[in-house]
């Protein structure tokens, strides 16, 4: 392993890490360019466990060691070592959760082929927030859920934000991002799956009523942070379900409303 001291905030080579805060600048940059940040030790381990391809380390050198058999691992892949300041000079924020990484992202997976042998599917409509994004994949990933789907202008589930709430279980999960929404709604249709929006409709049923249908296949749409699920999406599904209420409270965070149904919607044997 070749370790490359960083002495300038301006090394070329390390174009990947700088401005990880301009949230605009990466959510275009990182997709078009082919990668994403894993950013803590733990969620570098999670990716390269799941078998995605790093193209660099970058850390301070006091992680050094605890990220030795990870550079045995991969000794033509550079790490790049810096002192703090200069590290968040690069980022435009103070790292303190160990080593970072720029990650290859992994080929999509074509929709029939995640679909195949899968019985729960969540589908994320616009949801915005990197860290609802991440907080779902977490949810989906301790729940069973087999598949995850999101539409053209939901946020990155490889956003640095995303990939950290998720602790690394976005990895964990497969995923695809629709381009034809909700037109492809149609194709969780046609492999069986009955598409239910978790929505607060007036002809709603109560989460339990569903979960005591135990369905075969079930796909459940959550709609974005405040507006909700859009009429056209509305008119393309199946039924729409929801959490019962108590206390004044008129809703769940979407994450959190991600959980409870997963858990009550789970496929029972």
């Amino acid at each position: 392993m070749t370790f490359h001291y960083l002495e300038s905030a301006d090394d070329p080579r390390v174009s990947d890490y700088t401005t990880l805060t301009d949230v605009h600048l990466r959510k275009l940059r990182e997709p078009a360019e082919g990668m994403y940040i894993a950013e803590s030790s733990r969620v570098l381990r999670r990716a390269l466990a799941a078998g995605h391809q790093p193209r660099s380390f970058f850390l301070a050198e006091k992680w050094m060691a605890d990220l030795d058999d990870v550079f045995t691992a991969y000794p033509d892949v550079p790490a790049f070592i810096g002192s703090a300041a200069l590290l968040e000079e690069i980022t435009g924020f103070h790292l303190h959760r160990g080593a970072m990484a720029a990650m290859q992202r992994p080929a999509p997976v074509p929709l029939p082929d995640l679909l195949a042998g899968a019985r729960r599917v969540a589908v994320l409509e616009d949801i915005v927030d990197h860290t609802n994004v991440g907080a779902i994949f977490r949810s989906a990933a301790a729940l069973d859920i087999d598949a995850v789907l999101v539409s053209p202008r939901c946020g990155d589930p490889l956003y640095r934000r995303s990939v950290r709430v998720s602790m690394g279980t976005v990895f964990q999960v497969p995923w695809a991002r629709l381009h034809n929404w909700p037109g492809e709604l149609q194709v969780l249709k046609d492999h069986g799956f009955t598409v239910a929006a978790l929505e607060l409709t007036p002809d709603a049923e109560d989460v339990d009523a569903v979960a005591s249908r135990n369905l075969d296949k079930l796909a459940l749409v959550l709609g974005t942070e405040g507006a909700g699920m859009s009429p056209k999406t509305l008119a393309a599904v199946d039924l729409a379900v929801k959490i019962p209420m108590r206390n004044g409270v008129d809703s769940l965070n979407v994450a959190a409303a991600s959980a409870v149904a997963f858990w009550e919607l789970r496929a029972r044997t």
